[in-house]
């Protein structure tokens, strides 16, 4: 796996930036670029929680919170796959990208928020990750810069 490195820079704070990440209605939005009516399912946002992520159909990945600081970090860990609401153990194509890490880093000065993200991407999902991430992250500044 390759570690692929997004930024854009918001002119917003960073406590808009952030709920334009993590607030559900928000993250539906600017993750409908990668699948259409994407959601995350989390009791809480906590360090060590247990997140999943998923399309309308009740299939995606879950993965763990292994680092949260609010409004600055945000760090997922991948461990396997959901399929029809339920995880799945590992198999062989899991094993392939399970630990991966989804980071997003918040840095904000003057009112204005770089967001770096840093996705650990399995290499037959490199150009896909390359084209869509970008549109993601704008769609994230248009939803905290409408807020602002």
């Amino acid at each position: 796996m390759d570690t692929k490195q997004f930024t854009i820079t918001i002119n917003a704070p960073k406590e808009k930036v952030w709920n334009a990440l993590w607030n559900d209605a928000n993250y539906r939005k600017w993750t409908s670029v990668f699948n259409e009516g994407s959601y995350m399912e989390a009791a809480f946002l906590t360090q060590g929680a247990d997140v999943r992520f998923l399309n309308p159909e009740g299939n995606g990945m879950y993965s763990i919170i292994d680092t949260i600081e609010p409004n600055r970090i945000m760090i997922f860990r991948h461990l396997g796959v959901v399929k029809d609401q339920i995880n799945q153990p590992p198999d062989e194509e899991s094993k392939k990208w399970a630990g991966g890490q989804e980071k997003y880093f918040l840095d904000e000065s003057n009112g204005i928020t770089t967001l770096t993200a840093e996705v650990d991407v399995y290499k037959d999902f490199e150009t896909y990750f390359n084209d869509t991430f970008p549109k993601a992250l704008q769609a994230v500044k248009e939803i905290a810069e409408a807020d602002a």
